[in-house]
């Protein structure tokens, strides 16, 4: 189960590094366009394809230890109480994605019920990207449900491990 969910994030963080990729392609095909007198509009598929890069690395980021984690408070506890406070922020953390899933999956069926387009010149069907978006919500309350078990299993969880190891074997918590 472990290599499964690791790889989950993996893939997610790659499809997050290939929206960025696709970023610089939109922006780089609107230049070319320019100088051959063609209107390419990146504005708005770099906009989507931002909105997947953030969406899908979410995961991926949590699991590396690469969010912001201000630790001010639980950095100074100890013992049953740094335990109790991590549980605590994982539940939370893993409800509110979890609901934030939930009200994106809402806004994503909308979208495809009354057939929402994009307003610019690509006139996309507004459901493609916010997918995306689900998608990303979808695996980041995936993995702090994940990382709540390893509190609870006494284990570091990935956010508070070193970003060069968070994704290799879980370490025992200190």
């Amino acid at each position: 189960m472990r290599k499964a969910l690791d790889l989950l994030y993996r893939g997610s963080g790659a499809l997050a590094a290939l929206c960025l990729a696709m970023i610089a392609v939109t922006i780089v095909a609107q230049v070319i366009g320019r100088v051959i007198g063609v209107t390419i509009d990146s504005t708005e598929s770099g906009g989507f394809f931002l909105a997947g890069t953030t969406f899908l690395g979410m995961a991926y980021t949590l699991k590396t230890g690469g969010h912001v984690r201000v630790s001010l408070l639980v950095g100074r506890l100890r013992g049953r109480a740094a335990w109790l406070a991590e549980a605590w922020i994982s539940l939370f953390g893993t409800f509110a994605c979890g609901f934030a899933s939930w009200q994106t999956w809402e806004m994503v069926h909308d979208s495809w019920r009354f057939g929402d387009l994009s307003p610019g010149l690509l006139a996309i069907p507004v459901w493609i990207p916010q997918s995306a978006m689900l998608a990303g919500l979808v695996l980041l309350a995936v993995a702090m449900a994940d990382e709540l078990a390893l509190v609870l299993a006494g284990r570091r969880p990935g956010f508070a491990a070193p970003a060069e190891t968070a994704l290799d074997a879980p370490e025992p918590a200190e």
